[in-house]
Order: C-alpha cells, then sequence, then structure tokens
C-alpha cells in the first residue's frame, strides 16, 4: 500500500512538473493612438477611468519606460512582429494604406513564425494595418481601385506566421470597409460610405466601399468579441495558443458605444478609452472562465502616442494630458509621440505589483518569446528585440541599453541612458515646430536632451555637449551599419539607411 502511495505521489509530481513547464498561452493586445497618459498605471494624474486595466497592473508589471519603435502606426506593428526596426525595411517614412501591397516578407523572421515552432496556435484579429494584396479586377470590370472583392486576398497575415487571421487591412478611418477571414471577404460590399470630417470631427472616416457585415461603431466590439470566442475555444485544446490583438481604437473614427458614450463627460475619445478599458475586463473574465488565467501572458500597449484627434485642448479642460507631462503627441519624435503604456499580466511567471523603469521597446515581444519558449537565437530574427524576462523576474533592467526611435517623416532619436539624441530641428512629426518652422526659426538642426533632469525636452543641450553628441551618433552610425543593435553577426538592412538631417556634418 504504502508503495502503491508512493508512486500515485511520484507520478503526480511528474506530472505538475510537466505542466509548470508548460508555455504560456500569450495575448498581445495593442490599442492604436492611446497616449500614456491615458491609462492609470502610468498616470496618477489620468482623469479617464481604467479600473480594468488598473487591475491588471496591479496584478502584473507596468513599464514606465516603454516605447513604440515608430511614432506611428504601421512602422511599429511592423516592428512587433519582426522584433526588428522598422527603418531598416522598405518603409522609411510613413504608413500604408488600406489597399497597399504587403510589407513583411514570407521568409522574414516573425513572433508568429517562432510561436508556430514551438507549438502554438496562432491567430491575429483585428487591424492588420502592414498590407495585403487584394486581387486585381479584369481591366473591363468597374471595380472600386481595381480590386476583385470575390477573388481570395494573397499575402495576409498568414504568411507572416499566422494559422488563421480575421480583421481588415488599414486604420479604421482607410477603405475598403470589409472582412478578411484568412484570405476571404466575408461579404461584397454593397454600397460606398464615409464621414466627413465637418460632420463628426471625432467619428469621421473615408468614403469607400463597405461590407453589409461590416459597422464601423460595432469594430470594436465585435473583435473582442471574436477574440473571446476563440480563447474558449483554444482553451479546450492541448496546445497553447498565440493572440495577436491589433486594436482599431482609440484611433478615428472615434465611435463609443453605450453605455461608454457620455460616460467619461468630457468628451468622446475619453469615452472611447473608457470603452476599450472596458472590453479588456471581457477579456480577463473570458481568460479566467476557460480555465486558462493562470497561464496567460497578456500584454496590453500602444502602437504610438495620442493624436491630436483626441482634442488635447478639450482633454485639458478636465484636466487630462494624453502624453503626461511629456513633450509631443502621435508622430513625433518627442517623447509624446513614441512613449507609451505597457502591462504585462502572467499569474505563473510575473510577481504582481510591480513597476519598472527598464528600457523597453515593443521590438522585444520577439526576444521575450524566444526565451520564454526555450529557442536558440538566429542570426536574421529579432535583430532590435531584448527579452523583458530579466524585468519580468525584478531585476531593475533587462540587456537593452540603447534605444532608436523613428518619426513620421523618417527622422532619428538615439536613447541611451537618460541621454537623448534628436536628429531633427523639431519635432520630426505634427507638433510644432515642425521641420520647415524649424528651419525658419533657425534652430540646430539636432537636439539633445537629458530626460532625467528635463522630461518636457525643453532644454537643447547639443551646444555645450559636443562630445555626448559625437558619441551617441557613433553609437547610432553602429546599429545602423550592423544591421541590429543586438548582439551578433553583421546583417544587412533591405535599403540604404541615412539618418543624418540634410547638410548636417559631425563634429571634426
Amino acid at each position: 500500500m504504502t508503495a502503491r502511495i508512493l508512486f500515485v505521489s511520484s507520478l503526480l509530481s511528474v506530472l505538475l512538473q510537466a505542466a509548470s513547464h508548460k508555455h504560456p498561452n500569450v495575448i498581445f493586445v495593442l490599442a492604436d493612438d492611446l497616449g500614456i497618459g491615458d491609462v492609470s498605471p502610468t498616470n496618477p494624474d489620468c482623469k479617464i477611468k481604467t479600473p480594468h486595466l488598473q487591475k491588471m497592473a496591479d496584478e502584473g508589471i507596468t513599464f514606465m519606460d516603454a516605447h513604440s519603435s515608430s511614432a506611428v502606426c504601421t512602422p511599429t506593428r511592423y516592428g512587433v512582429l519582426t522584433g526588428r526596426y522598422n527603418w531598416r525595411s522598405r518603409l522609411a517614412r510613413g504608413v500604408l494604406s488600406g489597399t497597399s501591397e504587403h510589407l513583411i516578407p514570407a521568409e522574414r523572421a516573425t513572433v508568429g513564425h517562432l510561436l508556430q515552432n514551438a507549438g502554438y496556435h496562432t491567430q491575429m484579429i483585428g487591424k492588420w494595418h502592414l498590407g495585403w494584396d487584394w486581387a486585381k479586377a479584369d481591366k473591363s470590370e468597374k471595380k472600386w481601385k481595381d480590386i476583385d472583392f470575390t477573388k481570395p486576398v494573397k499575402n495576409g497575415p498568414d504568411i507572416n506566421g499566422f494559422t488563421h487571421y480575421y480583421g481588415h487591412c488599414g486604420s479604421l478611418d482607410m477603405p475598403p470597409y470589409v472582412w478578411v477571414d484568412t484570405g476571404k471577404v466575408t461579404a461584397l460590399p454593397d454600397r460606398e460610405e464615409g464621414v466627413d470630417r465637418t460632420e463628426d470631427p471625432y467619428g469621421w472616416y473615408r468614403e469607400g466601399p463597405i461590407g453589409p457585415d461590416f459597422k464601423i461603431d460595432q469594430v470594436l466590439p465585435h473583435l473582442f468579441e471574436k477574440s473571446v470566442a476563440y480563447i474558449k475555444e483554444r482553451a479546450k485544446k492541448k496546445k497553447p495558443f498565440f493572440l495577436y490583438l491589433p486594436l482599431p481604437a482609440p484611433h478615428t473614427p472615434i465611435v463609443p458605444v453605450p453605455p461608454y458614450k457620455g460616460a467619461s463627460k468630457m468628451n468622446p475619445y475619453a469615452d472611447f478609452m473608457m470603452q476599450v478599458d472596458g472590453h479588456m475586463g471581457e477579456l480577463f473574465a473570458a481568460i479566467k472562465e476557460a480555465g486558462v488565467d493562470e497561464n496567460t501572458l497578456v500584454f496590453f500597449t500602444s502602437d504610438n502616442g495620442c493624436s491630436p484627434q483626441g482634442n488635447f485642448e478639450k482633454l485639458a479642460e478636465f484636466g487630462h494630458d494624453p502624453s503626461a507631462g511629456y513633450r509631443g503627441h502621435k508622430a513625433d519624435i518627442y517623447e509624446g509621440g513614441h512613449r507609451v503604456p505597457m502591462l504585462a499580466r502572467w499569474p505563473k511567471g510575473i510577481k504582481a505589483g510591480q513597476k519598472t523603469n527598464a528600457l523597453a521597446c515593443l521590438t522585444d515581444l520577439y526576444d521575450t518569446m524566444r526565451e520564454i519558449t526555450g529557442q536558440e537565437k538566429i542570426d536574421r530574427g529579432g535583430e532590435d528585440s531584448f527579452s523583458l524576462v530579466p524585468a519580468f523576474k525584478g531585476k531593475p533592467k533587462t540587456t537593452r541599453s540603447t534605444l532608436i526611435s523613428h518619426s513620421i517623416s523618417g527622422h532619428f532619436s538615439i536613447r541611451q541612458g537618460g541621454w537623448k539624441l534628436c536628429l531633427s530641428a523639431g519635432s520630426g512629426g505634427w507638433s510644432g515646430p515642425k521641420e520647415n518652422e524649424a528651419k525658419k526659426q533657425g534652430l540646430p538642426p539636432i537636439q539633445l536632451f537629458n530626460l532625467k533632469q528635463d522630461k518636457a525636452e525643453k532644454n537643447n543641450l547639443q551646444a555645450k555637449n559636443q562630445t555626448k553628441v559625437q558619441e551617441l551618433i557613433e553609437l547610432l552610425d553602429t546599429e545602423v551599419k550592423n544591421g541590429r543593435s543586438t548582439a551578433g553577426k553583421k546583417v544587412p538592412n533591405d535599403r540604404e539607411v541615412s539618418y543624418l538631417p540634410k547638410g548636417f556634418s559631425l563634429p571634426q
């Protein structure tokens, strides 16, 4: 009897040990145009109620110095999935449209491929905005933008490591407005639709074809419904899953629905933020209901800072600042353009209630999952990705010591420690002074800031710190030319990368 008890006990121990080594399910939620000041975990003065995200932070880790790899949509998404800075690709500036061809080649390593190699089922649900290839219509036919919606979409997320996908191609204000389910349009567009900015400054979207099953104000709830169904379905299976959930909100069209519409008593942007938070609460409830809460790693972050479409002036009337005191906003090389909230919750793998000042970038998802799944590094994969696992374990920093940021116009900055060098005369984006304005004002072509002393980037120290300027430019030059910022073999960029402002030469 004693021997049998020992055998059962031993077997149970082995089974528990095997279960403890099972890879976590991973859900990566990427909000759209959400500022670091728009959620309470990263802004104690936040005037928008975000209780579910606060609870997530209380039960996990909050990164206070996290950054998107770009200050706008498409390039950041490239960085999230590839672990590589976007400016190494053919996309030198700007964003793609809803009709752009695919950006990430099938042979480029992605987080999706990495996790498929580890036995994961991988799914994309949401806003892709990395291009896919619509079928071309016969020239004799009158088709919108020469697209034939009856034919399969090619080179979508399925070539980039996703078993299945369901979503729309561009931002929610970019036509065509149709759902694509792993290469197939779910309902052919039956009309054209759009809302002018003058008609609705918050809820506008460009005119274009729209499917009968595509309801603009229901897109956000619909994507969460799809995600909840996916989680419940995959929880019944024996292998881990990866859900990449890029949201269309709170980007325009800003279209909150009841019970969130008017709930903030501030403006529709604040209402929409509350709706995002409410849906996150639904997501966590589904994870718990599915019985996979303990070993599911959930990230929540944003692709860049808040857009002026949120109406900063109106929000300021209520004491709310989407950039939380940092300079600039979406599109800018300043901190408000790319410093974003990043929360991670994993009951089994992250001690609750942590706040970290570890420097982090959204490109770091790739190497984080590589380490968690125990895979070897490869030369062409995650070239700019550093694992967040040390921070998860309570260490004050990861192995990341530098950060290269990029603005909508293709201007660069490099950060090391508290020092940040902006290779622009102005914001490099939409806030003042824009580049032309800065040049007319005779401002220096570069800017050097000490973020530890000057959070708002007001005091340009470049004239008095030429040695530091030279040091940071040389560091940037090395990381550009090596094709990577991580240790490893030198690899090529996809294009010739230039970063110095026109007319600027290095100090001799």
